[in-house]
Protein backbone atom coordinates (compact mmCIF):
# COMPACT_ATOMS: atom_id res chain seq x y z
CA UNK A 1 0.00 0.00 0.00
CA UNK A 2 1.33 3.41 -0.96
CA UNK A 3 0.30 6.70 0.60
CA UNK A 4 0.68 9.69 -1.64
CA UNK A 5 0.96 13.08 0.01
CA UNK A 6 1.03 16.26 -1.97
CA UNK A 7 2.35 19.50 -0.53
CA UNK A 8 -1.15 20.74 0.37
CA UNK A 9 -2.04 17.58 2.31
CA UNK A 10 1.24 17.68 4.20
CA UNK A 11 0.55 21.31 5.15
CA UNK A 12 -2.99 20.42 6.19
CA UNK A 13 -1.88 17.60 8.48
CA UNK A 14 1.02 19.65 9.84
CA UNK A 15 -1.27 22.56 10.64
CA UNK A 16 -3.72 20.19 12.36
CA UNK A 17 -1.01 18.71 14.56
CA UNK A 18 0.51 22.11 15.38
CA UNK A 19 -2.94 23.48 16.22
CA UNK A 20 -3.67 20.65 18.64
CA UNK A 21 -0.29 21.11 20.37
CA UNK A 22 -0.71 24.89 20.58
CA UNK A 23 -4.22 24.61 21.95
CA UNK A 24 -3.12 22.17 24.65
CA UNK A 25 -0.27 24.53 25.57
CA UNK A 26 -2.60 27.51 25.71
CA UNK A 27 -5.13 25.59 27.79
CA UNK A 28 -2.41 24.69 30.25
CA UNK A 29 -1.38 28.29 30.80
CA UNK A 30 -4.75 30.05 30.86
CA UNK A 31 -6.12 30.70 34.31
CA UNK A 32 -8.17 33.84 33.68
CA UNK A 33 -11.69 34.15 34.91
CA UNK A 34 -13.43 36.14 32.18
CA UNK A 35 -17.02 35.53 31.17
CA UNK A 36 -17.54 33.14 28.26
CA UNK A 37 -20.82 34.65 27.15
CA UNK A 38 -21.29 38.37 27.10
CA UNK A 39 -24.72 39.44 28.21
CA UNK A 40 -25.80 42.73 26.76
CA UNK A 41 -28.21 45.49 27.45
CA UNK A 42 -30.30 46.93 24.63
CA UNK A 43 -27.41 49.24 23.69
CA UNK A 44 -24.65 46.62 23.65
CA UNK A 45 -23.72 44.21 20.89
CA UNK A 46 -24.53 40.56 21.56
CA UNK A 47 -21.53 38.25 21.25
CA UNK A 48 -21.01 34.57 20.48
CA UNK A 49 -19.10 32.20 22.75
CA UNK A 50 -15.35 32.41 22.13
CA UNK A 51 -14.26 30.35 25.11
CA UNK A 52 -15.63 28.71 28.22
CA UNK A 53 -13.85 29.11 31.51
CA UNK A 54 -12.98 25.93 33.32
CA UNK A 55 -10.41 24.86 35.89
CA UNK A 56 -9.78 21.76 33.77
CA UNK A 57 -7.04 21.78 31.17
CA UNK A 58 -9.20 21.41 28.07
CA UNK A 59 -9.45 22.73 24.55
CA UNK A 60 -12.32 22.52 22.12
CA UNK A 61 -11.43 21.59 18.57
CA UNK A 62 -13.90 22.31 15.79
CA UNK A 63 -14.12 21.88 12.06
CA UNK A 64 -16.48 23.44 9.54
CA UNK A 65 -17.94 21.16 6.89
CA UNK A 66 -18.99 23.31 3.97
CA UNK A 67 -17.11 22.47 0.77
CA UNK A 68 -16.07 18.85 0.30
CA UNK A 69 -15.62 15.58 2.17
CA UNK A 70 -12.41 14.33 0.55
CA UNK A 71 -10.46 13.95 3.80
CA UNK A 72 -13.23 13.00 6.25
CA UNK A 73 -12.18 9.35 6.49
CA UNK A 74 -8.54 10.28 7.14
CA UNK A 75 -9.51 12.98 9.64
CA UNK A 76 -11.75 10.54 11.52
CA UNK A 77 -8.96 7.96 11.51
CA UNK A 78 -6.44 10.44 12.97
CA UNK A 79 -8.92 11.60 15.60
CA UNK A 80 -9.67 8.01 16.59
CA UNK A 81 -5.97 7.09 16.77
CA UNK A 82 -5.45 9.99 19.17
CA UNK A 83 -8.67 9.44 21.14
CA UNK A 84 -9.85 12.98 20.30
CA UNK A 85 -13.45 14.11 19.86
CA UNK A 86 -14.25 17.39 18.11
CA UNK A 87 -17.30 19.35 16.99
CA UNK A 88 -18.12 19.38 13.29
CA UNK A 89 -20.19 22.38 12.20
CA UNK A 90 -22.11 21.38 9.07
CA UNK A 91 -23.80 23.38 6.32
CA UNK A 92 -27.16 21.99 5.17
CA UNK A 93 -26.05 21.84 1.53
CA UNK A 94 -23.00 19.80 2.62
CA UNK A 95 -25.20 17.48 4.67
CA UNK A 96 -27.36 16.78 1.61
CA UNK A 97 -24.31 16.16 -0.55
CA UNK A 98 -22.43 13.93 1.93
CA UNK A 99 -24.97 12.11 4.15
CA UNK A 100 -22.62 9.14 4.58
CA UNK A 101 -19.91 11.45 5.95
CA UNK A 102 -22.42 12.91 8.42
CA UNK A 103 -23.34 9.40 9.52
CA UNK A 104 -19.67 8.40 9.96
CA UNK A 105 -18.93 11.51 12.01
CA UNK A 106 -21.95 10.95 14.22
CA UNK A 107 -21.28 7.23 14.68
CA UNK A 108 -17.67 8.01 15.64
CA UNK A 109 -19.06 9.95 18.60
CA UNK A 110 -18.24 13.49 17.51
CA UNK A 111 -20.51 16.41 18.25
CA UNK A 112 -22.36 18.02 15.35
CA UNK A 113 -23.50 21.63 15.12
CA UNK A 114 -25.29 23.76 12.54
CA UNK A 115 -23.25 26.00 10.25
CA UNK A 116 -26.39 27.34 8.49
CA UNK A 117 -28.27 25.79 5.59
CA UNK A 118 -26.74 27.62 2.61
CA UNK A 119 -23.69 29.46 4.09
CA UNK A 120 -24.99 32.99 3.44
CA UNK A 121 -23.68 36.30 4.76
CA UNK A 122 -25.94 36.22 7.82
CA UNK A 123 -25.44 39.89 8.71
CA UNK A 124 -27.52 40.68 5.61
CA UNK A 125 -30.42 38.47 6.70
CA UNK A 126 -33.46 39.31 8.81
CA UNK A 127 -34.11 37.77 12.21
CA UNK A 128 -36.56 35.30 10.62
CA UNK A 129 -34.18 34.39 7.79
CA UNK A 130 -31.43 33.65 10.33
CA UNK A 131 -33.74 31.32 12.22
CA UNK A 132 -34.67 29.58 8.97
CA UNK A 133 -30.98 29.02 8.06
CA UNK A 134 -30.26 27.43 11.44
CA UNK A 135 -33.42 25.33 11.61
CA UNK A 136 -33.17 23.94 8.07
CA UNK A 137 -29.62 22.77 8.74
CA UNK A 138 -30.66 21.27 12.05
CA UNK A 139 -33.56 19.45 10.36
CA UNK A 140 -31.05 17.86 7.96
CA UNK A 141 -28.77 16.86 10.84
CA UNK A 142 -31.73 15.27 12.62
CA UNK A 143 -32.86 13.41 9.49
CA UNK A 144 -29.53 11.56 9.42
CA UNK A 145 -28.55 11.28 13.10
CA UNK A 146 -31.94 11.24 14.77
CA UNK A 147 -30.77 14.08 17.03
CA UNK A 148 -31.00 17.86 16.97
CA UNK A 149 -28.16 20.16 17.97
CA UNK A 150 -28.11 23.30 20.06
CA UNK A 151 -24.81 24.55 18.64
CA UNK A 152 -24.49 27.05 15.82
CA UNK A 153 -21.49 28.56 14.06
CA UNK A 154 -22.12 31.49 11.77
CA UNK A 155 -20.77 31.40 8.20
CA UNK A 156 -17.60 33.44 7.62
CA UNK A 157 -17.49 34.19 11.34
CA UNK A 158 -19.96 37.01 10.73
CA UNK A 159 -22.42 38.05 13.38
CA UNK A 160 -24.37 40.99 14.68
CA UNK A 161 -26.94 41.28 17.46
CA UNK A 162 -29.76 40.12 15.15
CA UNK A 163 -27.87 36.92 14.28
CA UNK A 164 -26.99 36.12 17.90
CA UNK A 165 -30.49 36.95 19.16
CA UNK A 166 -32.14 34.75 16.53
CA UNK A 167 -29.96 31.84 17.66
CA UNK A 168 -30.36 32.49 21.41
CA UNK A 169 -34.12 32.96 21.21
CA UNK A 170 -34.40 29.53 19.62
CA UNK A 171 -32.16 27.69 22.08
CA UNK A 172 -28.87 27.75 20.17
CA UNK A 173 -25.43 28.60 21.50
CA UNK A 174 -23.50 30.57 18.88
CA UNK A 175 -19.92 29.30 18.90
CA UNK A 176 -17.00 31.29 17.50
CA UNK A 177 -13.37 30.29 17.32
CA UNK A 178 -10.44 31.84 19.18
CA UNK A 179 -7.69 30.45 16.95
CA UNK A 180 -8.12 30.02 13.21
CA UNK A 181 -5.65 27.72 11.45
CA UNK A 182 -6.28 29.56 8.19
CA UNK A 183 -4.48 32.58 9.62
CA UNK A 184 -1.23 30.68 10.13
CA UNK A 185 1.40 31.87 7.64
CA UNK A 186 3.63 29.26 6.00
CA UNK A 187 7.22 30.06 5.16
CA UNK A 188 9.28 27.78 3.00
Amino acid sequence: MFLVFNKQKIYTYLVSIITVVLLFCIAGTLTGNKESIATASANERLLPIYKVNTEEKKVALTMNCAWNADDIDKILEILEQNNVKITFFMVGDWIEKYPEAVKKIYEAGHEIGSHSDTHPHVNNLSYEQNIEEIEKSNDKIESITGNRTNLYRTPYGEYNSTVIKAAQDNGYYTIQWSLDTLTIVYKE
